[in-house]
């Protein structure tokens, strides 16, 4: 395999306002080590990692049962991290909070109907308690997986906590999913307990879970229990013997409940990646080094203080809500914003009405997301007060230059950073982004978290740091919050991701670094388009078609071609105001050519109204390209939006025609 051709070229570069640096954490902290910038603190803590990681669980006060005897174990390809440590993860998230901060709220939750709870660190602290003893009392002990497929109510987070507490690994999945791929999964983690709810709130409908969940139980002998929550009371069937109201399993329940003691590197959670194909993998956390990892970054990228306000839009069902929704945000005590429903209802502004009324200081979404804002205009936004925001952030796949100004402009007002992540599932912890004393290019996620050793490789090894050319992105030092390996698939672990090159970890995803060290992601190396002998990476063709005034969103795949390999077609959505039309798909063929070269000119281009997405709001390539070759696209029960494929195989075979 080649190289990957760099095509995109940013050349604006925005600097952190004075006051957010001079009051930044991460200035505090290297001025209280006697550090004069954040690359000399790259390069202390690259040459010293132990001793950086240990100062970062100092940071964000940790609270260790007992002391680690040694900070790292590394044994290719796995890692120990706080070694000798007896830890819980809930003693720092909820037990210490609740004595240091009970009155503070650390939830405020908003259903889609506009009912509101505000949670304080007190409250959550008995609740979770109160389940985690009805937990046990359902012989849910140490060790016992748990699987929760909860939607974005309270509840989802303290039932996390509660098996936590009590040493019970939960395996989250997202209320999105489809009774097969809940099934797979409990399956795979022998679940011993199902946590489920009757339903809840999207887009103005009810969606079912218990009774959907139902259909597939009798394949799932390793449950002996389902506890229900009562959230939208549509006709629930429960099973004598088997299912429990969560409200009655609670209620006589003592709100006190001991916090197991564990070892820093026994295990937290089970989160499964693979989507609708092939068997999901289970990718394994401990409690110690993730605590770490997730706090100390949450604390130096996004600048958390005590009065922020705090909403990442994701939801928990994945990493970014495991990681930033509950446990680094309760590491740190602070307030989190919680919706559970669809960021267009009623009305397109739901999210930024949320921000004005909660006074949000830091919001942290995805691409996908601000794309579709900008698609329907910055009306939406300019209807509120979003004054409230001093930081911003990007998570879940690259973004595109255009959409990363229109954030800054609309929502931040030019005034705040957007902090573009890049991390993983398996990383747990962000690992490439800017700080808030990082100059700013948009597009790329900048630079290593102090402590990450990041780099990009060609396929025999050689290094292609800062030759701006396209490769393989790889981490070379083990960092706190890393898997500890694939639930019961070992070879799995090691083929995947440590089978490229010796002892260095394989991300799967391509990127390029810049002559300033920055590095910019080019998507996944499954994703890469062969054309005529040319490597190029989709969504730098994405990118340059979004950077067009007519366009909102594209997706880009690979058609085989007897000449050229690939030919390059895109499907694209057009803004409000913009109309389809011949004359445009040649503007746009030629706008691509003019952005980043002839060779990335599009051959075919569909105009469709919706593209094929997933509830959190990724496109999916798989499904346009499949409708594109007459394929079957197999499973498309996670979808968020179905109706988007039959739409797309119609304007594909003709049968429907948008210009």
């Amino acid at each position: 395999m080649e190289t990957i051709e760099s095509l995109l070229q940013e050349g604006r570069i925005f600097h952190p306002p004075k006051e957010l640096v001079e009051n930044s954490n991460i200035k505090r902290f290297m001025d209280r080590l006697g550090i004069k910038d954040e690359d000399e603190l790259r390069k202390r803590a690259l040459e010293d990692p132990e001793w950086f990681w240990s100062e970062m669980a100092k940071e964000v006060g940790i609270e260790w049962f007992e002391e680690p005897k040694k900070v790292l174990e590394w044994d290719p390809p796995y890692a120990k991290w706080f070694v000798g440590a007896k830890y819980n993860i809930v003693h720092d998230a909820l037990d210490k909070q609740a004595k240091m901060r009970g009155d503070k709220i650390a939830y405020i939750w908003e259903g889609e109907p506009g009912d509101v709870r505000k949670i304080t660190y007190a409250e959550l602290y008995r609740e979770v308690n109160k389940f985690a003893n009805a937990l046990k009392e359902l012989g849910v002990k140490k060790g016992d997986r748990v699987s929760i497929w909860l939607p974005m109510i309270p509840e989802l987070p303290i039932a996390m906590l509660a098996c936590a507490k009590i040493g019970a690994i939960h395996s989250v999945v997202f209320s999105g999913f489809s009774e097969k791929a809940l099934l797979d999964r409990i399956q795979d983690a022998e679940a011993k307990v199902l946590i489920t709810a009757d339903g809840f709130y999207r887009g103005g409908n009810v969606v079912e879970l218990k009774n959907r969940a139902d259909t597939v139980l009798d394949q799932a002998p390793s449950v002996e229990h389902v506890i229900v929550y009562r959230r939208c009371e549509n006709g629930t069937n429960m099973k004598e013997g088997r299912d429990l109201w969560w409200h009655e399993i609670t209620e006589k329940q003592s709100d006190e409940c001991e916090t197991e003691v564990m070892d820093a590197n026994d295990l937290l959670f089970i989160l499964y990646t693979s989507g609708t194909t092939g068997k999901p993998k289970g990718v394994m956390h401990a409690h110690g080094g993730y605590a770490v990892g997730v706090a100390a970054t949450l604390k130096m990228i996004f600048d958390i203080k005590e009065d922020d306000v705090w909403w990442c839009s994701a939801d928990i069902g994945w990493i970014t809500g495991h990681s930033y929704i509950v446990y680094a945000p309760l590491i740190l005590g602070a307030t989190s914003i919680m919706y559970e429903g669809a960021p267009l209802y009623p009305k397109p502004d739901r999210w930024w009405e949320i921000i004005e009324k909660y006074g949000v200081t830091i919001f942290y979404t995805a691409p996908t997301a601000i794309r579709m804002f900008m698609r329907l205009g910055e009306k939406w936004p300019q209807q509120h007060d979003l004054s409230s925001l001093r930081l911003l952030g990007t998570v879940g796949e690259p973004i595109n230059p255009e959409a990363w100004v229109w954030y800054y402009k609309y929502i931040g007002n030019e005034r705040c950073q957007i902090m573009d992540t890049w991390w993983q599932t398996e990383t747990g912890m962000q690992l490439i982004s800017p700080l808030p004393t990082t100059p700013l290019k948009p597009g790329s996620a900048t630079k290593p978290f102090p402590g990450i050793d990041a780099d990009v490789l060609t396929p025999d090894g050689q290094s292609l740091y800062k030759k701006n050319t396209g490769g393989f992105l790889v981490l070379k030092k083990p960092w706190p919050a890393m898997l500890r390996g694939l639930w019961r698939a070992e070879e799995r672990y090691i083929n995947t991701y440590w089978s490229t090159y010796k002892d260095i970890y394989f991300t799967g995803d391509a990127a390029r670094v810049d002559e300033d060290g920055y590095f910019w992601i080019q998507g996944r190396l499954d994703d890469v388009l062969n054309v005529s002998g040319h490597r190029i990476g989709n969504s730098e063709v994405e990118s340059a078609l979004v950077s067009h005034p007519a366009v909102s969103e594209a997706a880009v795949v690979g058609k085989p071609h007897e000449v050229k390999g690939e030919a390059i077609v895109a499907f694209v959505i057009l803004k409000e105001g913009y109309s389809p039309s011949e004359e445009l798909k040649d503007e746009l063929r030629e706008h691509v050519a003019r952005e980043i070269g002839k060779i990335a000119r599009p051959d075919e281009i569909y105009f469709v109204p919706d593209l094929p997405k997933t509830r959190s709001g990724k496109i999916m390539r798989r499904v346009c390209r499949a409708c594109l070759l007459g394929q079957d696209p197999g499973d498309i029960s996670t979808l968020a939006n179905p109706e988007a494929v039959e739409v797309v195989k119609k304007v594909v075979t003709g049968e429907e025609y948008y210009g």
